[in-house]
């Protein structure tokens, strides 16, 4: 698994590139199984080394919903093993470089009716005061169909060659800063995925998604990578589990 030379083209000059089946079905549809019931089992206990942020204004009557869950790959064995996939690290190099390492993995559950618009925003505005420069790459896998109406990903195509925006803050656990507008703000390119498909996209591209209106989940999961030497405090981002998967091919 590879970019070719015109899909490194669109890279550069769209910010994102779209690879279908990165994985094979049968290993989304077993990822799916495998956190078919995070939602309650992160409600009722949630590990030390993993964080939840909740979906925020469902009443509490009704079942707590996951918006975010960071350190994904210590709930689940498979996403744990995409992380270090020669699918995943092989693009990861192309657009990095040789030496590449795990900056993080999170699921985005978009839980079925209870999902919310995730405001526009470039990674950057979170990342940029922990890194030296904008370099990471995510990817971005579909757990489920990932289309219009589950609120699918949506890119504003070139935006990355503008450079670092200034993003204000919002009141939530989660999303917390980004930029102004709702999901009409901008002309931009959705991305539709089936399970198995992923996005792989700079940290300067505006992106965002819109509310779930459906009765389908939108789960995904995005691998967060980057160049080692980018951390300022890099003692405290390389764990050694995660400093393997990225290196591991490189002696």
């Amino acid at each position: 698994m590879s970019l070719s030379n015109d899909e490194l083209h669109r890279y550069s000059t769209q910010g994102f590139i779209l690879k279908r089946g990165i994985i094979a079905p049968e290993r989304a549809t077993l990822l799916g199984q495998e956190i078919e019931n995070l939602h309650e089992s992160m409600a009722r206990s949630t590990p030390a080394d993993v964080h939840a942020s909740w979906e925020e204004g469902i009443p509490a009557d009704h079942p707590k919903r996951i918006r975010q869950l960071m350190n994904s790959e210590k709930v689940s064995p498979v996403l744990d093993a995409i992380s270090k996939s020669d699918e995943v690290l092989s693009i990861m190099r192309q657009l990095i470089g040789p030496d590449v390492y795990l900056y993080h993995s999170k699921l985005m559950m978009k839980a079925a009716r209870d999902g919310t618009f995730t405001p526009w925003h470039q990674d950057w505005g979170y990342w940029r005061h922990a890194m030296r420069e904008p370099s990471q790459v995510n990817c971005m896998l579909a757990i489920d169909p990932n289309i219009a109406a589950n609120g699918a990903l949506r890119f504003v195509e070139g935006s990355h060659k503008r450079g670092p925006i200034d993003h204000k803050e919002f009141a939530s656990a989660s999303f917390n800063i980004g930029l102004d507008g709702d999901i009409n703000q901008y002309d931009s390119v959705m991305v539709e995925m089936q399970p198995g498909d992923a996005v792989f996209f700079g940290p300067l591209v505006i992106h965002g998604s819109a509310a779930n209106t459906s009765d389908m989940d939108r789960r995904a999961n995005t691998f967060a990578f980057d160049k080692p030497a980018n951390h300022l405090r890099p003692e405290h981002a390389l764990p050694s589990e995660n400093w393997r998967c990225g290196m591991r091919t490189n002696g």
